[in-house]
């Protein structure tokens, strides 16, 4: 065993939680940086920090007022997720829909 880690792996580990994320990002991606996971911890980031705004504005403004709209946002992310995570698995660098290019400009220093 090298002792490397493959890029697929960084890109994967990242869409199984937030704590896959943080795996990924703190002793996955250090040893294998590469284009592939650093793109992919960009477009989770961004859906995870998205889910937890999400969150916030459901609990601020009560499940009542907005609970319609937040469900139908979070079938979205879920969506994403899953598109993710397939773009993941099969090594592809493809930016999420309607999200995805802002998240790697946004966190490019990553």
């Amino acid at each position: 065993m090298t002792g490397t880690t493959s890029p697929k792996t960084v890109a994967i580990v990242s869409y199984i939680t937030f704590i896959g994320w943080l795996i990924s990002y703190l002793f996955l991606y250090p040893k294998q940086k590469d284009a592939l996971g650093a793109f992919h911890l960009r477009q989770t980031l961004g859906l995870y920090l998205s889910g937890l705004v999400l969150s916030i504005v459901n609990r601020a403004f009560g499940p009542g007022l907005v609970w319609g709209v937040g469900s139908i946002v979070g079938v979205i992310l879920f969506v994403f997720w899953l598109i993710g995570l397939v773009s993941a698995i099969n090594g592809q660098l493809k930016p999420l829909p309607l999200v995805g290019e802002y998240f790697q400009r946004w966190f490019r220093n990553l």
